[in-house]
């Protein structure tokens, strides 16, 4: 499984390709009138936020098998290694990918991250509450989204790859060719990561606040009778401070790249005590989160929120782009200061790849 996902640069672009096939012969199905159009006009309980709910399968769905069609032709060319129009394959690749892993989203991604815990265990004990099963929390509308990231996922891995060729450089690893630079060194990553920690630290402190605010019967942001409405509504409350909580933990959790004990775990985790820390074990769940909190800020700025004495609603979820954004460029700092010898292009340069 490992060399599998390792060498991801070479299957990344015919993933791609079927994934756009997949999802353009949907788009072609639901263009001709089939039944299940992801994003149809539902009930309040069964629609998402992202920026396509509600529309109409007429209008949308040909715009969804035309991607399909183009993004096959598109992905193919990438994994042939294709270097002429470098630059419209490049912007092809880098638009489908930010549109579907980012702009279509809501906060679907952020409650599977925060919740997923949770999630599997209510697939064996059941929801509790109102809901009758798993399908009230995960139901198509929802699922669909998640389908959509995934795809955006392998067209970033795809364009990022065919990106490093065209430019001479290693697709693993991104050294050589023009990707070179005085930023990636690592006192430069050192410097420019440690900010981007900061930042991604500070940006959902006024999220944190207001909810524990709420926990403890402030109205800090909301009106009395929002407030009322939530300590009626069982579980509200808590679930305000829960998401609060695992915020600032994960505050913690993000000072570990730019800490030593990020990079060598510390004497109190007495079974690896003394050893290296993966750079992967930081670094990904960081980049799952960062992808997670921007299409969910970018919702809260789409639903606007009011100045006045509502401003805590939507206010604050709206720094989660920042959040997003920031994390995202600690993650690739840590990665960047604590990458190893590759081993695709180690040897040619001379230089010792280390065992795994």
């Amino acid at each position: 499984m490992y060399r599998l996902l390792a060498s991801w640069p070479a299957w990344s672009a015919y993933a791609a390709a079927g994934w756009s096939a997949l999802y353009g012969a949907l788009g072609l199905y639901w263009a001709l009138g089939g039944g299940g159009f992801p994003f149809a006009p539902v009930e309040d309980d069964r629609a998402t936020g992202s920026i396509l709910e509600g529309s109409q399968a007429g209008s949308v769905a040909p715009v969804m098998a035309a991607a399909g069609l183009v993004g096959v032709a598109a992905a193919l060319a990438m994994a042939r290694r294709w270097g002429r129009a470098r630059t419209m394959l490049l912007v092809l690749g880098w638009t489908l990918a930010g549109t579907l892993a980012l702009v279509v989203q809501d906060y679907t991604l952020l409650v599977l991250v925060a919740f997923a815990p949770f999630l599997l265990v209510f697939a064996f004990t059941g929801v509790p509450g109102p809901q009758e099963g798993i399908g009230d929390i995960l139901y198509w509308h929802r699922v669909n989204l998640i389908i959509m990231f995934a795809g955006g996922v392998l067209w970033a891995l795809a364009t990022l790859a065919h990106q490093r060729r065209t430019r001479r450089a290693c697709a693993h690893c991104g050294r050589g060719g023009k990707d070179a630079g005085r930023w990636t060194t690592p006192e430069a990553t050192r410097r420019w990561g440690r900010w981007a920690v900061y930042v991604a630290c500070a940006a959902p402190v006024p999220y944190e606040i207001t909810r524990i605010a709420w926990y403890l019967g402030i109205p800090l942001g909301i009106s009395d009778d929002f407030l009322r409405m939530m300590r009626e509504t069982p579980g509200m409350a808590e679930v305000g401070l829960g998401c609060a909580l695992a915020s600032i933990g994960g505050a913690v959790l993000t000072h570990g790249l730019i800490r030593r004990w990020g990079e060598v775990y510390p004497r109190w985790i007495w079974f690896r005590a003394g050893e290296r820390v993966p750079p992967a074990l930081a670094v990904v769940p960081a980049s799952l989160v960062a992808l997670a909190a921007i299409p969910a800020g970018l919702m809260n700025l789409r639903m606007g929120f009011d100045a006045g004495r509502t401003w805590a609603m939507n206010g604050p979820g709206v720094l989660w782009i920042v959040w997003g954004a920031a994390l995202a460029a600690a993650a690739c700092a840590y990665g960047l200061r604590r990458r190893r010898p590759c081993r695709h292009c180690a040897p040619a340069t001379g230089q010792e790849v280390p065992a795994r």
